[in-house]
């Protein structure tokens, strides 16, 4: 053991995207893993979803690894070990939902075994766990699909007990959202919210769809440990003194996470010139 200065250099980001059926989450997560990566053959979608990765092969000539159930926690511990080996840099697994939910996954596991059903959870959890931190210590990129649905509570009108709309809820174990570093939640029309943000990249941004360019800021923030070489801060510090409004100087200021401390006085002198010009008009 050894102490050492902490550093996100070469981190990777374990992500999800969650939304209802039709939302986006696999189109979406091509698209990130493409500007973690920028090289198609090194992306591998895990597909539980008989297929439907391939329906978006003309984006790229990325790797597809088709499961089929039984959707065990240890089928998907196997995919991504053969993600690892067989050098990919993004694994998207399509989706998360059936290792919880699926045929052979842990809630049915869980209702055909015998004895206390409290007790039974004893024998499963390790395994859900198993599951999820070989994907959170694995050396790629794993982006998750899950999936929602809407979430009802009972409440009480005219005296009677009526479901009401609370939500869409991932269909996954509780909790499993707080695993990963980034959640996004897309809605009908593919526009992604951040509603887990550890990076705070994306914190107060408005919804947005989601582009090979999310990706990488993503990556930018993973990689914030490495020093900005000469050549990109005098270009970055050009692109800001050529911003003419505080709107396109907020924008590049949230594109380049990495670089925002080496260029804080350039965006600081920057701000000041264009409020002083605002003034005076």
């Amino acid at each position: 053991m050894q102490l050492q200065q902490a550093s996100r250099k070469n981190a990777k980001i374990k992500m999800a995207l969650q939304g209802a059926s039709g939302s986006g989450k696999t189109y979406s997560a091509l698209l990130l893993a493409f500007g973690l990566c920028n090289d198609w053959s090194k992306i591998a979608v895990i597909d539980t979803e008989n297929h439907s990765s391939e329906l978006y092969a003309h984006l790229g000539k990325y790797q597809v690894l088709h499961v089929e159930a039984p959707f065990t926690p240890e089928r998907y511990v196997e995919a991504i070990k053969i993600c690892e080996n067989a050098g990919i840099e993004v694994a998207i697994i399509d989706s998360i939902s059936h290792e919880w939910e699926g045929i052979g996954g842990i809630l049915a596991i869980h209702s055909l075994m015998s004895g206390n059903s409290y007790t039974n959870w004893a024998k499963l959890t390790p395994r859900h766990n198993a599951f999820v931190q070989h994907m959170l210590q694995s050396p790629l990129h794993i982006i998750g699909t899950i999936r929602a649905k809407q979430e009802y509570i009972l409440s009480e009108k005219n005296g009677k007990q009526v479901p009401e709309k609370v939500g869409m809820k991932g269909v996954t174990r509780e909790g499993m959202d707080y695993e990963f570093t980034l959640v996004f939640n897309l809605d009908m029309h593919n526009q992604a919210t951040a509603i887990k943000d550890r990076t705070s990249v994306f914190v107060g941004q408005p919804e947005s769809k989601i582009t090979p360019e999310t990706g990488k800021r993503i990556l930018q923030w993973c990689n914030e440990g490495e020093t900005v070489s000469l050549e990109t801060a005098n270009s970055l510090t050009e692109r800001i003194n050529d911003c003419k409004s505080l709107e396109e100087l907020l924008k590049l200021y949230y594109e380049y996470p990495l670089q925002k401390k080496e260029l804080k006085d350039a965006f600081t002198k920057r701000k000041a010139e264009l409020k002083q010009a605002t003034s005076a008009s």
